[in-house]
């Protein structure tokens, strides 16, 4: 979880349909297992992270690597330019399958829980406000079970 969070506003407005659907605990949060929650529009990544990276400039700075599940993100590159500048994109096995962890150039990092995109919007909208609240130190499984809705683990099969 990263150590510095700017004060900086939590949600970006839903009707913004180029802004990321994004929710970061606020500042001075109980640590827990993720930072914030993001509901992608789709599963394509190149439409997906650069506004995703590009919001979370405030949170770890320009953006270096970015680890997520492997199987759960087809067609990324393993070395991708993102507004202007490389990002090496790495997959791993033993990553959750709802998460991705955005890791800046100066090390600094946020770990999000990822809404399956195809999430009815009232489910996601509960998922993104439980990931972001203050005390929560939930993890990404109880996170969405608690809020009803499925895994992209159990999206698969």
């Amino acid at each position: 979880m990263t150590s510095r969070r700017p004060n900086l506003p939590r949600t970006k407005p839903e009707n913004d349909r180029s802004a990321p659907r994004l929710e970061m605990k606020p500042p001075g949060a109980a640590s827990g297992h993720v930072d914030g929650g993001w509901w992608p529009r789709s599963n394509d990544p190149a439409v997906e992270f650069p506004a995703l990276l590009a919001a979370l400039d405030a949170w770890v700075g320009p953006t270096s690597r970015v680890s997520y599940r492997l199987g759960t993100w087809s067609g990324i590159g393993r070395k991708v330019t993102i507004g202007g500048r490389a990002v090496r994109f790495e997959g791993f096995h033993s990553m959750d399958h709802d998460t991705v962890v955005v890791i800046g150039a100066d090390s600094r990092r946020v770990n999000l829980l990822v809404v399956p995109w195809d999430t009815p919007g009232g489910k996601a909208r509960a998922v993104l406000r439980s990931t972001a609240a203050r005390d929560s130190t939930a993890s990404v499984a109880d996170i969405l079970a608690s809020n009803g809705s499925r895994t992209a683990a159990s999206a698969e099969g």
